[in-house]
């Protein structure tokens, strides 16, 4: 989608969820034919000019300033993720460079080699599996080979995998949905951050013709960084996890960031964090289909 396409997508999701009593205007019980504030309300809150503003919103504005887009912002009740999002699609955009491989640097390597009680992996900006080490493997990639992540061509990506293999639905379970909708706020302000990445755009629009479920979420224009948290899992192996994640960016990397995974002291997750590495015991269901069968577009 063309950039200012974007910008405007975005305005017009954020104006449409709320509400004239949300920002303090009385709406005087008149019928609306749409969801959320006018663009006149809008911009009366905003001090710009409803021209300029409708501009934007139609994919036509070329030159906003910083100022504007902080009104606006401030407008729309946007948070500082949304906020920044806003300010990345309004800045202009370079010309598309080339694809070129990315690989996880040696001492980042040799790091996630030393945590090897925990699951730890490097992605790219993109969610592409740059390296693992064992557990991480255990935990995520145990249908996949250790040394995917070494060839381009077949790196796993934790987005695909969530959105395109029935594993991934299966080690989340109930907590699916929510994990879907969070990588997709992560992959939009991606997105927001790297307009001239072919490959991530790519990604995008892989995902958005194969999973109905993406292409929702997608147009709902999601935003949101999160760097650390909890996870629940049900492991095929171990059973089910609760883990906590915390996400540290490398320096040098382009985008590049290390996520490692740890479970509380004592805890039963500790335990079956210990077990990831074990043999697979008989019947257990680890060996599972890479990706759905071909034409699935989701549930």
């Amino acid at each position: 989608m063309p950039r200012a396409s974007e910008l405007g997508d975005f305005l017009r999701t954020r104006r449409g969820a709320l509400r004239p009593e949300d920002v303090g205007l009385t709406p005087y019980g008149e019928r609306r034919r749409v969801p959320g504030l006018r663009r006149e309300e809008l911009c009366l809150l905003a001090g710009v000019s409803v021209t300029h503003y409708t501009r934007l919103e139609q994919g036509r504005g070329t030159r906003v300033s910083r100022e504007v887009l902080t009104a606006i912002a401030r407008a729309l009740r946007l948070d500082d993720d949304e906020t920044a999002h806003l300010m990345d699609l309004a800045a202009p955009a370079g010309r598309p460079a080339p694809p070129r491989p990315e690989h996880a640097g040696g001492s980042a390597r040799q790091l996630i080699t030393a945590m090897a009680q925990v699951p730890a992996l490097i992605l790219d900006r993109r969610n592409d599996v740059l390296a693992w080490n064992e557990r991480g493997h255990a935990l995520l990639g145990r249908h996949l080979d250790f040394g995917d992540t070494d060839l381009p061509a077949h790196r796993p990506n934790l987005t695909r995998m969530l959105f395109l293999e029935e594993h991934m639905r299966d080690l989340y379970g109930e907590r699916w949905p929510e994990e879907a909708t969070l990588a997709v706020a992560s992959l939009r302000l991606a997105a927001g951050r790297h307009p001239d990445d072919r490959r991530l755009a790519e990604l995008v629009g892989q995902l958005a013709v194969q999973s109905e479920e993406f292409a929702e979420r997608w147009a709902r224009h999601p935003v949101r960084t999160c760097t650390s948290g909890t996870k629940r899992m049900d492991h095929p192996v171990v059973g089910r996890m609760e883990l906590a994640f915390e996400t540290l960016q490398i320096p040098g990397g382009p985008g590049q960031r290390l996520i490692a995974y740890s479970a509380a002291p004592g805890s039963p997750s500790e335990r079956a964090l210990h077990d990831l590495l074990r043999e697979d015991p008989p019947g257990a269901a680890v060996r599972l289909p890479a990706a759905r069968p071909a034409g699935a577009a989701g549930r």
